[in-house]
């Protein structure tokens, strides 16, 4: 497959470095630098390489990685995932600059304000569909703490995929339920609606007091990542997510 190239001012402007007349000043002001080289026109077409970002600097740092780009983040509590909800949002946490970019970055799917873990930033739209798409049948997992204990009917109700949910017309698709002690359980879905996690054990008359999601299809919350932290994905850990499907 033939490296696609881009213009050198359109491609630090779709990063999110200025306008193409700001990227202009900044490459005659010699900040632009490629495999040790000061690059002189805006309009010179680059190729598209992997290794662009180990090459390239802007101001003596390197270049931000090129589309597409997938991060894994640890979401902590207290921060939307959503650039219109009211309150601090997950996309503060990345330099400012990325807020900028072209093809924005948007989640995979959304985690609420309280609830934590693993969640997936990208501008890849194909994968976004692939990983949301109930065809996939991606399984997530969260870690849910509740305020009552278990009763011992939750993992046949949630197995039997014929819950509805309050103020839902379908049923939801199985879920698996492990417990871990009277208060707490994994809970494995394959879907993504509106808090649904909290809305299952709703049904059954519980109310969930803290929610972690550790996983998504086979990729597991990075150990090394804490609240707040992230990084880029692997090739490898975006491809084993769709290795845990039913």
């Amino acid at each position: 497959m033939k490296t696609p190239t881009m213009r050198l001012d359109r491609l630090l402007a779709n990063l999110g470095y200025g306008s193409r007349r700001e990227v202009g000043y900044m490459v005659a002001g010699g900040l632009v630098v490629l495999d040790g080289k000061r690059l002189k026109d805006p309009a010179q077409r680059l190729s598209l390489d992997a290794d662009l970002p180990a090459r390239m600097n802007v101001g003596a740092a390197p270049i931000d990685p090129p589309p597409p780009l997938t991060l894994l983040m640890h979401k902590p509590l207290g921060v939307v995932c959503s650039h219109r909800e009211p309150g601090r949002s997950i996309y503060e946490l990345l330099p400012e600059r990325w807020r900028r970019r072209d093809p924005v970055l948007s989640t995979i799917g959304r985690l609420d304000a309280e609830t934590s873990g693993l969640l997936l930033i990208t501008d890849d739209g194909a994968l976004l569909h692939r990983v949301i798409s109930p065809r996939s049948h991606v399984k997530k997992r969260y870690l849910a703490t509740l305020a009552r204990p278990l009763t011992g009917q939750e993992a046949a109700v949630f197995a039997a995929g014929d819950l509805i949910l309050e103020g839902d017309t379908d049923p939801l698709a199985p879920a698996v339920l492990e417990p871990l002690s009277p208060t707490t359980a994994w809970l494995t879905i394959t879907e993504g609606r509106y808090h649904q996690v909290r809305r299952m054990f709703a049904a059954v008359g519980n109310h969930v007091e803290a929610l972690h999601r550790d996983r998504i299809g086979g990729l597991d919350l990075p150990d090394e990542l804490a609240p707040g932290d992230y990084r880029i994905a692997r090739a490898p850990e975006l491809a084993g997510i769709f290795l845990a499907t039913q």
